[in-house]
């Protein structure tokens, strides 16, 4: 009930959809053919292919960011607190709210992904599925981030500038815009960042998936970066739960 609950949410934010649909097209109608054309000729479509990989990353982290907003707009309607009072633990309240929050940004993400697969093509049916399946644990991933992140701050204005920040933070020092062989030979320290990056560990296994990675890195099935997500999944759901139940024990949103 709680995940099917955020999902008919999200469905209610016709514009906003509209929006981040009219973005993704401008990134890479836009921006991903310019970008495209600075880099080394023999190597424009390829970066093409990898720049819209990368654009569907940062549209599934962004969607999957959102949970946290509808959370202060429930504080601030006086929902927070209906909730707690349902015949609903805690922990099953903030577990379901992370998968519903995953689940939704796949609902908004693909359609593009489609849009995103006819472009760049598809090598690989099975590594698709694999990285497809794994991306579902970046998605729960961040919704629990988000969560724990809002629940922690209970301050709208201080939950949007930090979720800003780190957005702007996390997505740069990722490998969404700039192949990793790129990035090492510009900036050794940059490169070694972007290693622990959630992001980076999404944003190669949907090339790895779509099968463009292995013309821009030297790695071969990236199950690094399978294990990183399973690691960031696992923390953020434990943290997640741990947090929110200490956090509101006894008090609600106050």
């Amino acid at each position: 009930m709680v995940v099917e609950r955020d999902l008919r949410m999200f469905l209610q934010y016709k514009f906003l959809i509209i929006l981040r649909t009219i973005w993704f097209v401008a990134q890479i109608g836009f921006f991903g053919l310019i970008a495209s054309r600075m880099v080394v000729p023999d190597l424009a479509d390829i970066y093409f292919e990898y720049y819209i990989a990368g654009v569907i990353i940062m549209m599934l982290y962004s969607a999957s960011v959102f949970i946290g907003y509808d959370i202060f707009e429930e504080a601030e309607h006086g929902v927070f607190e209906y909730l707690l009072s349902l015949p609903v633990s805690r922990r099953e309240l903030v577990f379901g709210r992370s998968i519903g929050g995953g689940i939704r940004s796949f609902i908004f993400v693909g359609p593009l992904i489609a849009i995103s697969l006819f472009i760049i093509g598809l090598a690989n049916p099975l590594n698709f599925l694999i990285a497809f399946s794994a991306l579902f644990l970046f998605a729960f991933g961040v919704s629990g981030m988000s969560i724990t992140i809002a629940v922690g701050l209970k301050s709208s204005d201080r939950f949007d500038i930090l979720m800003g920040a780190l957005n702007a933070v996390i997505v740069r020092l990722s490998t969404t815009m700039y192949p990793q062989a790129f990035v090492q030979d510009a900036n050794q320290a940059y490169a070694a960042l972007t290693n622990f990056n959630p992001v980076t560990f999404a944003s190669d296994l949907f090339r790895w998936g779509v099968g463009i990675e292995k013309y821009l890195t030297m790695s071969p099935m990236p199950l690094a970066a399978i294990i990183g997500l399973v690691i960031f999944f696992s923390a953020f759901t434990f943290v997640g739960v741990t947090f929110y139940e200490r956090r509101l024990e006894g008090g609600g949103w106050k």
